[in-house]
């Protein structure tokens, strides 16, 4: 009996004991249970996340391989053709207190670390630099608290690699004009709100994951270890362009993030500035079609033709070819119940006035009506 015990242990029972250790060494060794894996991350939070989900995932295994053990060794060692009758455990005192007392020491070693991480997670004080995180349909706005500083993050893959007339870049459907960026070793907090409907700001690397929720706001934070550049996206199921909408963050050294912020500032106290030149209508024409290229024409197409029955031409449309007022008042505050969006959050008043400048004569719309940024200025203050 024991030599057969001992023949079926090491065939049979030693491989699934081992087989935890098997699969830490691949995971170690960059094997294929890293490619599958969560990423430890590059946060104090992520790794509590990925040690947390580590550990739950071994108690796991250990349970499945004492289960599953004794399942086989009873099927295999006591079965009937030997000769064996099941025994009675009915209304057994000991078996009762055994399978509840177990199972709740486990819960009790799984609560603890989750605990702790949780009171982690949400613990957003003593942050050094706040920044308001807005999802739009399809594309982030990120405003920096205090600073003066705010701008919109959107997709910069070109449209013929979306639409197969390119091979795909590296970084497909992952790149964005203006990345967010903060400093190296800091704790950093993210006031995450929605103008439209629910989006979902989803940082890996991070251990951040928070939703958008238009008319609240959700907080949650990061301290970045490592300097680079960070890549995540939109979790929410937020509409047609929910692909297209990435995360981009640069984490760098403070010194380079102080000077980058520093021309930030002085770049929006210039736009502000702006808003009281005159543009002549060349000036306006140009900037409006690369705002118009950047921010309007995934829906109304380069050609301001639109698309039949979704979106509205600007080609000799009703709106682009009547009163200014009216098409001031759609792109500044947008249309209920329709894709269009209010861009007078979104947009500075220069950029408001050149697209709307460009949209009233190109195409052969040729109005003649030339929009400056003291016009757009008057209509917000007028409402």
């Amino acid at each position: 009996m024991l030599p057969k015990a001992k023949q079926l242990f090491l065939r049979v029972l030693a491989p699934l004991l081992l087989f935890p250790l098997s699969v830490s060494a691949m995971a170690e060794e960059g094997g294929w249970l890293k490619g599958i894996n969560m990423t430890p991350g590059v946060t104090e939070v992520s790794r509590q996340i990925y040690d947390l989900h580590m550990i739950i995932f071994w108690i796991c295994v250990v349970i499945g391989v004492v289960v599953f053990a004794v399942m086989f060794y009873s099927m295999i060692v006591h079965r009937k053709s030997k000769g064996y009758k099941a025994a009675n455990f009915h209304e057994s005192t000991k078996v009762e207190i055994a399978w509840t007392v177990v199972p709740a020491l486990i819960l009790i070693a799984m609560a603890v670390p989750a605990t702790t991480a949780l009171i982690n997670l949400y613990d957003t004080s003593d942050a050094e630099i706040d920044v308001k995180v807005t999802g739009y349909q399809w594309k982030w706005q990120y405003e920096y608290l205090g600073e003066g500083v705010s701008f919109m993050s959107e997709l910069t893959t070109p449209d013929s690699e979306i639409y197969n007339r390119e091979a795909k870049g590296q970084f497909y459907l992952q790149e964005v004009n203006n990345p967010l960026v903060i400093p190296v070793d800091t704790k950093v907090r993210f006031l995450i709100t929605s103008k439209d409907v629910i989006h979902s700001w989803w940082m890996t690397d991070f251990g951040v994951k928070k939703d958008a929720i238009p008319g609240f706001i959700t907080e949650t934070w990061a301290r970045v270890e490592e300097p680079g550049v960070y890549r995540g996206e939109c979790t929410e199921l937020c509409g047609q362009g929910h692909a297209f909408m990435p995360i981009v963050v640069n984490v760098v050294e403070k010194d380079e993030y102080n000077s980058w912020i520093a021309e930030k500032r002085a770049a929006a106290k210039a736009e502000r500035e702006l808003a009281s030149k005159q543009f002549t209508m060349d000036e306006l024409m140009s900037r409006g079609e690369e705002v118009y290229n950047r921010s309007c024409a995934s829906c109304h197409q380069a050609n301001g033709e639109g698309i039949p029955g979704v979106f509205p031409a600007m080609k000799g449309g009703a709106i682009t070819t009547g009163p200014v007022e009216g098409h001031l008042d759609i792109v500044v505050n947008g249309k209920a119940g329709t894709a269009m969006q209010a861009f007078g959050n979104q947009l500075s008043e220069v950029d408001l006035a050149a697209v709307v400048t460009y949209e009233r004569n190109a195409w052969g719309n040729n109005t003649g009506d030339v929009v400056q940024p003291v016009d757009v200025l008057k209509f917000k203050q007028g409402q």
